[in-house]
């Protein structure tokens, strides 16, 4: 046995050990003083690709795709690079200097290597496009003494940078050294910085560290990181380049004793003490190092037998390893069925909202959404401001649509009450099924409220078209509807006629900006109490544009179907079916005769003609009884000149010819006028004689006899 041992003490020391690799077959590895690592190289064929290329020029290796900035040392564990670069000098008084830009090139300034300094007395900056990404100040004394072994303010200064960055500029505010010297800012490495004894601050150049990477097409040739024998593996590393963004980069690395570099094939070489135990047959290990004699040496790896079970220790080893194996194989099983679970799982959830997003591109069609584009590239000044909400948004904002949070239902859908994220109040109008007729008529008030600025009239947010049926979001008015507050029996709140004159000149005012103020035409044509809203003042909002039109110069407003609704139509309009500004008039002269007699446009509690409002009105008008009529809060408060004027106001806006009515700009004027006057005026209490003539082609009367007895049976009342 001695025998035996003493010839392999033998051949160990007739081995030799493999000198260790750190470049390609008949590439140099040095340059100089500096060793150059694969995958670096001297020379184009000896590195992984040309920005790893390496120019040996008079003992002085220099990188020629970085401007041949001088290397001065290359770091694998680390996967750094080290280069002279030069510092940015503020010799004049203000001065903003491009310093090194890496561009496109796989390097980038080290986060953890380096730091920014500043020498000299003033302010210094450090930007990346346009922002800071870190700075210092100094401050600078005539009693200041120079010192470079510390750099804490007092003439200099030093930061960390926040993260990775390619390129940077500098921007130097020079406060004035009371030496006369220039200052200079720089990147440099932290560890060469704090070991300057020998520093001398009138260098140009310091030496600053790169990150240098590598992506998974650079790596063919690398295979190192794949031999059983070491423990050498690649690792993926994430690096932050700030503004939430950040790169994967491919690093080889060795945790036991080898050298050489591992990025090479045949590159990684064990060290003396590990080649002695694989050349006697051993397998290096970390830990302690044994020998074939078992005596513990002293090395931070174990060298232990490739047959470490003795024969009469077989048996128990053998039983240790199918242990062993029966274990591994139920982890291996374990883990697999748990990976292909959440594959499962991950998969369900891919197709589920692939399935849900190909659904709201379906709706989103459907509900108008490619109308909407053509409205928007026909004139997007229209839209500019229009929000799109995500359903989900609306779903959340809404409690899913729940029946407590409904405001109110109405011929075209029904109005939800919302807060969405943000805290803001909102009015969700959810659009009754849609169908092709429909969509024009939705997406049409999209595009009327969204070039709509005005304080009395609702303000629309956005809209959603991602849901079964399109949504409407716009300011919440929290005091319900006109309609409500004149006609609510229970309401204890009533309106004083200082409020009904208020509440008609508003939107008489918001009529006149969309007929007139805005640039296409709008007409309403549905104006009525239900479609004006009151907010926590009482001031008047006018809503619902559902049937609104923009109105061009050349248009005939001629339309076969009539839309409205029945008490507020315009007689002309509906014999004739062309709709002009005049028929908005003619509505709100109704809702001026429902402010003044507190009474509702149908009554069925008057019979024959007088079951309309605006009938019954003229016809108290020509009889001379018109203030019988009026509500008796009304007749309380005003004077009757004011009553008589308002009363002759609403005869006009009810011409039954068109062409007399008066626009409603002069109705919004005459209307404040009347409001804020004090004295009343003198008016006609005596009415012309073209009233009477209107009165007597009053054949609108008959024409709505049939539409009576069709729009008692249900309280909806639209055409």
């Amino acid at each position: 046995m001695k025998l035996f041992h003493l010839l392999i003490l033998l051949s160990l020391a007739a081995t030799s050990v493999a000198i260790p690799k750190y470049a390609l077959t008949g590439c140099n590895d040095t340059c100089g003083n500096v060793r150059i690592p694969y995958p670096f190289g001297i020379g184009a064929n000896c590195s992984v690709n040309q920005w790893y290329t390496v120019e040996c020029n008079s003992s002085t290796p220099y990188l020629p795709a970085l401007n041949r900035l001088e290397l001065l040392d290359v770091n694998l564990a680390d996967q750094i690079v080290t280069v002279n670069t030069p510092k940015i000098s503020d010799c004049q008084n203000s001065s903003q200097t491009n310093s090194i830009d890496l561009g496109d090139t796989p390097f980038l300034f080290s986060k953890s290597h380096n730091i920014f300094v500043y020498e000299g007395c003033g302010n210094a900056a450090m930007m990346d496009n346009g922002s800071v990404l870190t700075g210092c100040s100094t401050s600078c004394r005539n009693d200041t003494v120079s010192d470079t072994t510390n750099c804490f303010g007092k003439s200099c200064c030093q930061t960390t940078i926040p993260h990775y960055v390619n390129s940077y500029n500098l921007n130097l505010e020079r406060s004035g050294d009371p030496n006369g010297s220039c200052g200079s800012a720089f990147l440099v490495d932290d560890n060469m910085y704090a070991n300057r004894s020998s520093y001398n601050r009138s260098t140009a150049f310091v030496p600053t560290s790169l990150l240098w990477t590598l992506e998974e097409g650079d790596i063919n040739r690398m295979s190192c990181c794949d031999s059983p024998l070491l423990t050498i593996l690649w690792f993926s590393r994430s690096v932050d380049l700030g503004d939430n963004t950040s790169i994967n980069i491919q690093k080889c690395s060795a945790l036991n004793y080898v050298e050489g570099t591992p990025y090479l094939a045949d590159g990684c070489e064990y060290t003396e003490e590990c080649s002695r135990c694989t050349n006697s047959g051993g397998i290096c290990d970390e830990g302690q190092v044994f020998d074939v004699d078992d005596l513990v040496t002293q090395r931070n790896f174990t060298c232990r037998s490739s047959n470490p079970y003795p024969d009469d220790a077989g048996a128990e080893a053998i039983c240790k390893l199918i242990v062993l194996y029966i274990i591994h194989s139920g982890v291996s099983i374990s883990m697999g069925v748990v990976f292909l679970l959440a594959s499962i799982y991950v998969l369900y959830k891919v197709i589920k909202k692939t399935k849900e997003r190909r659904r709201r591109r379906r709706f989103f069609k459907r509900n108008g959404g490619l109308l909407l584009k053509q409205q928007e590239d026909a004139d997007s000044s229209l839209l500019d401001k229009t929000i799109l909400f995500t359903s989900h948004e609306l779903e959340k904002a809404t409690d899913y649509f729940n029946e407590n949070r409904v405001l109110g239902r109405g011929g075209q859908g029904t109005v939800y009450k919302g807060m969405l994220v943000d805290g803001r109040i909102v009015a969700v109008k959810k659009s009754k099924i849609v169908d092709e007729s429909q969509l024009e008529q939705f997406i049409n008030e999209v595009v009327i409220l969204s070039q709509v600025n005005h304080r009395n009239v609702v303000k629309l947010l956005g809209c959603c078209l991602e849901t079964d049926v399109p949504l409407l979001v716009s300011e919440f008015i929290p005091n319900g509807t006109l309609s409500e507050c004149l006609h609510n029996e229970s309401d204890e709140f009533l309106l004083s006629l200082n409020m009904r004159l208020q509440i008609a000149t508003e939107v008489a005012g918001a009529l006149a900006y969309l007929h007139s103020a805005t640039s296409i035409p709008i007409y309403h044509r549905d104006i009525k109490t239900s479609n004006i809203l009151l907010d926590d003042k009482y001031r008047a909002k006018v809503s619902d544009f559902g049937t609104s039109r923009f109105v061009s110069v050349d248009q005939t407003h001629l339309t076969t179907l009539v839309k409205g609704t029945f008490g507020y139509l315009d007689p002309e309009y509906f014999q004739s079916s062309q709709f002009t500004e005049k028929s908005d008039v003619y509505s709100f002269g109704v809702v001026l005769v429902e402010l003044l007699t507190g009474e509702k446009p149908i009554s069925l509690t008057r019979f024959g003609e007088n079951r309309s409002l605006a009938t019954h009105f003229m016809l108290a008008m020509k009889e001379d009884r018109v203030m019988s009529i009026f509500d008796a809060k009304v007749v309380k408060e005003g004077t009757t000149d004011d009553l008589l004027a308002l009363a002759n106001l609403a005869m006009r806006c009810l011409n039954l010819n068109g062409k007399s009515r008066p626009t409603m700009k002069e109705v919004a004027m005459e209307l404040e006028t009347i409001r804020t006057s004090h004295v009343p005026s003198t008016v006609q209490t005596k009415f012309e004689h073209v009233y009477e003539e209107d009165f007597s082609k009053l054949n609108y009367g008959e024409s709505t006899s049939t539409f009576t007895s069709t729009f008692m049976s249900s309280d909806d009342n639209t055409l």
